[in-house]
């Protein structure tokens, strides 16, 4: 355990660079998979960006964690980064940090064995990314000081990220019933 600001600051200072990587990588994900022809910017250029900003987020998401762990102002041991029931320290807020670190690792587990496993089991898993990615920002508003009046930009900066992933989801969904809309019938012949 240390004392010091300075565990506090790396701890925060992830906490927030990670809700934006999370919410890059979920707006790419679901914008990678929309599959338009004739977009800007190729699909495979998307699903690259997709990949490298959710490995980008695992890393801060383990400098996160050991700093929340390492830094003695707060009771967080291991178990509570993994566990989502049993902390001590705003176990409320705390459990659902856990639980996205949980839902994350499950994901992360099937796209690193994606080649491996039929595609509709992959799929299935990976849609657990959602929840993950809203399990953080509650943790991040319930056990986040950036979002108090400390800090007058972490919450609307939150607000923002919940914003691009809602835009992200209707894009996609105005885009599938267009989509569905333009497709020739199966039943013409």
């Amino acid at each position: 355990m240390t004392e010091g600001p300075l565990l506090w600051y790396v701890n925060r200072g992830t906490g927030v660079v990670l809700l934006v990587l999370l919410t890059g990588s979920v707006v790419l994900g679901v914008l990678a998979t929309s599959g338009r022809a004739g977009s800007r910017v190729p699909q495979f250029v998307r699903q690259g960006l997709h990949r490298n900003l959710s490995l980008l987020s695992v890393a801060m998401l383990a400098v996160h964690v050991a700093s929340a762990v390492l830094d003695s102002f707060v009771d967080i041991r291991w178990r509570d980064a993994f566990l989502p029931v049993g902390g001590s320290y705003r176990p409320v807020w705390l459990g659902l940090g856990a639980l996205s670190l949980d839902l994350l690792a499950v994901v992360v587990a099937t796209s690193l064995l994606r080649t491996r496993i039929p595609h509709r089991s992959w799929w299935l898993v990976h849609l657990l990314s959602y929840l993950a990615w809203a399990a953080a920002v509650a943790h991040s508003v319930g056990i986040g000081t950036d979002e108090t009046r400390a800090v007058p930009w972490g919450l609307p900066l939150t607000m923002g990220c919940v914003a691009a992933v809602a835009l992200a989801g209707v894009t996609r969904l105005v885009r599938a019933r267009v989509h569905r809309r333009r497709a020739p019938s199966a039943v013409s012949a």
